[in-house]
């Protein structure tokens, strides 16, 4: 017995000893390169906090290098990306935050791909690594598929935000399966309280916070590759497996009993105003399912941890899918190749940069060798904790589709949902657009 326990201890020590032993190597090799005099260009969408946190990242590249790295940043990055690259004045590191985009300047022979290499680290390294590979996984100018891009910061969108001690007060407990939110939802009802707040209001852009949750139910009732041919119309919007997902959707936000304010006020309600039901006293509403920025738009002063948490929009027990996330994210691809762009892709792939910016703020990562120590409170840890839990990652789906759908019709459509349309109707409507297009 103590034999084996030894056993188990030893190897865990081993493993862990590997793994950090890999970085340090990895950290070793960017540092006996000497980029001195090299000037390394980066453009991507961050701003402000965001680009202040990458820039300490940056700065840890500049230090172990001697290269001169000069980043920006622009609101307009996806415009101005494509004339870059079209006018050959791209940069020598483009930071996209759709897959979209890159997959289409890969397929015009504007990225360069980044080898077998990377590919088998991002599978070994990083959780569900293949569903991160598959991502960043573009036809090129050749008709071949290559790894084109580096995943780089996540964002989790598989979240259900509450209110702790309005459950502890009612004696609810936190759902392990689909099965049991269900079950809570109707427990709340019983005892005479609103489940689920829920405002799909978002100006022009009302009714893309509804795609994330038929999105997230595509990946519970179906298998991820029944999601990737959604996003690319391989099956059709109409689908029936579609159509079931939409319905999921439904149970919550078209049920009066469900949702405070009734549909009616699912299709009217801004979504920065929707949680604000959780802290009212006594509470409009228990639940609230929304991605990891939505804490900007809780009251001010809210602590999160006590006055609010979160937990894992679970999966179905019956189905036996895993533990699928959504989110979204950022790939880092080589748009002017250098050896520099070479060095600081294969620097991303060392523990210091992530876990630099993990100590920071607004940064979550899938690499299974960081310290979750190292995040910089409690809910990026827990956020950190799901991403690392990952069985499946597949990226928000409406930012995978063409513009005039993903952004269009589905959020015009999810608002005709719960306004009274059936899912066939609204799901015939969004597959005729995406014919009108074709």
């Amino acid at each position: 017995m103590h034999k084996s326990l030894m056993a188990g201890i030893s190897a865990a020590t081993l493993l862990l000893a590997s793994a950090s032993g890999a970085s340090a190597a990895m950290m070793e090799d960017i540092e006996a390169m000497d980029l001195s005099g090299q000037t390394l260009t980066i453009f991507g969408p961050w701003l402000t906090a965001d680009q202040e946190n990458f820039e300490t990242v940056i700065a840890l590249f500049e230090e172990a290098t001697g290269a001169n790295v000069e980043y920006s940043g622009s609101d307009s990055f996806e415009q101005q990306i494509v004339i870059d690259t079209q006018a050959g004045s791209a940069p020598n590191i483009a930071v996209f935050p759709q897959p979209g985009l890159a997959a289409d300047l890969a397929a015009r022979g504007l990225l360069t791909p980044l080898g077998d290499d990377v590919e088998s680290w991002l599978v070994d390294n990083y959780a569900a690594g293949q569903s991160w590979v598959d991502l960043s996984s573009y036809e090129g100018e050749d008709g071949e598929t290559h790894l084109y891009a580096f995943p780089y910061k996540a964002d989790v969108k598989s979240l259900v935000w509450y209110v702790p001690d309005n459950f502890a007060d009612a004696g609810y407990e936190v759902p392990e399966s689909m099965e049991d939110l269900k079950a809570l939802t109707e427990q709340i009802v019983a005892d005479g309280g609103t489940p689920w707040c829920i405002g799909l209001g978002s100006g022009a852009a009302t009714g893309w916070p509804a795609t994330d949750w038929v999105e997230d139910f595509m990946l519970r009732v179906n298998p991820p590759e029944v999601y990737d041919e959604w996003t690319t119309n391989a099956i059709p919007f109409n689908d029936p497996r579609v159509i079931a997902a939409i319905e999921e959707f439904g149970w919550f936000a078209k049920n009066p009993d469900f949702v405070a304010g009734g549909p009616a006020a699912v299709g009217t309600t801004d979504f920065r105003d929707s949680p604000a039901g959780l802290f009212s006293v006594p509470p409009q509403c228990y639940m609230h399912r929304q991605a990891s920025f939505i804490p900007s738009f809780f009251p001010e002063g809210t602590e999160l941890g006590s006055d609010a948490d979160f937990f894992y929009f679970p999966a179905f027990a019956d189905e036996d899918l895993g533990k699928p996330v959504l989110g979204g994210g950022t790939l880092f691809a080589v748009t002017k190749d250098s050896e520099a762009a070479q060095a600081f892709i294969q620097f991303l792939e060392t523990t210091e940069a992530h876990e630099t910016w993990m100590g920071l703020s607004g940064f979550l990562t899938p690499n299974k060798n960081v310290s979750l120590d190292a995040y910089a409170n409690a809910a990026l840890r827990g956020q950190g904790e799901i991403l690392l839990d990952a069985t499946t990652f597949r990226f928000d789906g409406s930012d995978l589709m063409p513009g005039a759908v993903g952004a269009g019709s589905f959020w015009t459509g999810m608002v005709d949902y719960v306004g009274g349309a059936s899912a066939e109707e609204v799901a015939d409507a969004i597959q005729t657009s995406w014919d009108a297009i074709k």
